[in-house]
């Protein structure tokens, strides 16, 4: 019989791999986004987006820029191409996260 404690582990195994694919993703992004359009990486607060001192307000005008799909409209396909894969982890990351607080809550009512 499996382990529901085993099985809640290895969900949170795979929600922490699929974050650091995420965070790499999104570091790719920037590199890009700093060669194609300079002016919204200075806007999204690109240089000190994963240092301590960085902007939340700006770190999350980028999120909202992929969330609504506004570089939809830009020129740079490549670009368009990472932020797509960008939000798709994000929404992937996002779903994985909530699993494992329901997980963790079945586990306290459980146990």
């Amino acid at each position: 019989m499996i382990s529901t404690i085993a099985l809640f582990w290895a969900l949170c195994v795979v929600c922490l791999v699929n974050m650091a694919r995420y965070f790499s993703s999104l570091r790719a992004l920037l590199i890009v986004l700093r060669g194609c359009d300079p002016l919204l990486y200075q806007y999204v607060d690109g240089a000190g987006f994963f240092t301590a001192h960085g902007q939340p307000s700006k770190q999350v005008r980028l999120v909202r820029y992929i969330w609504k799909r506004y570089y939809l409209d830009h020129h740079d396909e490549e670009f368009i191409r990472r932020c797509e894969r960008v939000r798709g982890q994000f929404v992937l990351t996002s779903a994985l996260c909530g699993m494992v607080v329901i997980s963790l809550v079945g586990l306290a009512i459980w146990h």
